[in-house]
């Protein structure tokens, strides 16, 4: 390695930007650089000599880490840029403060006395209005499938969708012709039960004697992890059994026999890896499954090793397919459509289908039920207050037309 180049590689490694959003996209973009460079000169080797030096493919895989790692501390970074103060001095100077001051007082010292507006026959309180806005955003920000899908908001356990799986025949007559009957169209619906997810963070006394304590800041940090953890991997892998149903939990079937029901999916032609030759070429076949309609708004969805794989890829033309993004807080692209990260999507290996293209607005619907209910536990774990906090989340495929599947596999 060239001592430029070990720079670069170093300056990739250690960021001293104290936070500093626009000089870790910069640092982000010349990690980016150093490895599409790194990424040419193995292309080369494998093209002159049929293998690629070892040494290459591990400085390769270190930059994919580092893009990874700097992605990673980007989307932190702003998401904590943007981040309101949900309790304190900014809401005390509002009217209707109340219940906030009440709730307060419940997290810290189980004062209820105040709170028989928001009690809950099954146990507990409602977190006021301003701190179950901020976990839904926390939430969105952090849960891949989340940021992306069709989210309604219920109050009820259940949301019922109907759907037209085929439309009415139509047909052009003249002015004098008879009208034939035509069919009627093919109605069915969709139900999307909620079930309940919870968390239960703790804390100490000491803790929730300062008076400093944002308390519903604290509960909003302290839930979103353990919410987004959870749904998101039933978003996509859910068994639907007291969880969503997850998008790859449906059956799937070639997009060439393409039902209502099933999810359709290309085939790579090679059994866990891309094509050998021209590898690209079956993403852009995937893209074009989808119907114009879906195109418009599509997204890619795939972990991350799958994208460190798909980062060295190019097209017919020699530029990368994937390409990072434009602004601190955008996605990364691949074809030209933005690429979403989820790590509970399946690592590449025989049969599985690593990689979603779809339009997710459209083709998965998460349902939230109104509320986000919290017990406070003084007992159980003494000396610390546990803090049992739950909502109910559903979610399921709603339009099975909308998200396609590239299956790593001969058929």
């Amino acid at each position: 390695m060239d001592n430029k180049n070990e720079t670069l590689e170093k300056k990739a490694i250690i960021t001293k930007n104290n936070g500093d959003i626009s000089s870790m996209f910069d640092e982000f973009m010349s990690a980016f650089e150093e490895f599409k460079h790194t990424n040419d000169k193995r292309l080369e080797e494998l093209e002159s000599k049929n293998s690629a030096d070892i040494l290459l493919e591990e400085k390769l895989d270190r930059l994919n880490d580092i893009l990874d790692e700097h992605k990673s501390a980007l989307n932190r970074a702003v998401i904590e840029r943007a981040r309101p103060v949900l309790d304190g001095s900014d809401f005390s100077k509002q009217a209707n403060n109340e219940y906030k001051e009440a709730f307060s007082a419940y997290v810290k010292r189980g004062e209820e006395k105040s709170l028989s507006i928001g009690s809950n026959p099954d146990g507990g309180y409602l977190v006021p209005d301003e701190t179950e806005t901020e976990i839904a955003r926390l939430l969105k920000d952090i849960s891949p499938i989340r940021s992306i899908a069709g989210i309604r908001v219920i109050s009820s356990s259940i949301y019922k969708k109907p759907i037209t799986v085929s439309g009415p025949s139509v047909g052009w007559v003249g002015e004098t012709d008879l009208r034939p009957e035509t069919a009627s169209q093919t109605l069915a619906e969709i139900t999307y039960p909620t079930m309940e997810l919870y968390a239960m963070p703790a804390a100490s006394a000491n803790f929730l004697d300062d008076a400093a304590v944002d308390v519903g800041q604290w509960i909003a940090e302290e839930v979103n992890a353990a919410f987004a953890e959870q749904e998101s991997a039933a978003f996509v892998n859910g068994d639907g059994v007291n969880k969503p149903t997850g998008f790859l939990a449906e059956p799937i079937i070639d997009e060439n026999s393409w039902s209502w029901g099933n999810i359709g999916y290309v085939p790579t032609g090679n059994s866990g890896d891309f094509p050998a030759t021209d590898a690209s070429d079956v993403l852009i076949d995937l893209v074009y499954t989808l119907k114009a309609g879906y195109r418009q708004n599509a997204v890619w969805v795939m972990n991350r090793k799958t994208q460190a794989k798909i980062r060295k890829l190019k097209d017919a033309d020699g530029n990368y397919i994937w390409q990072p993004s434009i602004s601190p807080n955008g996605r990364a692209t691949l074809l030209g459509f933005d690429l979403v990260e989820a790590e509970d999507m399946p690592d590449i290996s025989a049969d599985s289908t690593s990689i979603a293209f779809g339009d997710f607005s459209r083709g998965y619907l998460i349902v939230d039920r109104r509320g986000v209910n919290i017990l406070r536990d003084p007992y159980s774990a003494k000396p610390y207050v546990l803090f049992y906090t739950t909502k109910r989340v559903g979610g399921g495929v709603a339009d099975f037309d909308a998200i396609k599947l590239l299956k790593f596999a001969i058929s």
